[in-house]
């Protein structure tokens, strides 16, 4: 969760990870700047995923985009503003936890600490 970020961002390993052949991706010519510290970062490309929260009982599966970068990171994916408004989720940074409407009731979403 990064609500200062404009971008969704997952890292090519990741999609490595997951399968996922790059000849599924978007150009993109756009640099962004904030990731990396001191540098400007430049996506491999650009693609739409189905990301869910929620369990059986109770979920939501949005599309969003991501720009795919091809450095490592801490995380497999980053998640900004833009998925904030898709699930029109509400993050609390203190507790660690976001939450969002489900069709049967709030989704709470925790650390997996």
């Amino acid at each position: 969760m990064d609500g200062g970020s404009g971008l969704n961002i997952v890292y090519a390993k990741t999609l490595n990870e997951m399968g996922i052949d790059r000849t599924n991706l978007r150009s993109i010519q756009a640099p962004f700047h904030g990731i990396v510290p001191g540098k400007q970062a430049v996506p491999l490309g650009q693609i739409d995923l189905p990301v869910t929260f929620g369990d059986q009982s109770n979920y939501r599966t949005e599309t969003l985009t991501f720009d795919v970068v091809g450095f490592l990171g801490t995380f497999h994916a980053i998640l900004g503003r833009l998925c904030y408004m898709k699930f029109m989720a509400i993050p609390n940074y203190t507790y660690l936890k976001m939450k969002m409407s489900g069709p049967h009731g709030v989704i709470t979403v925790g650390t997996s600490f």
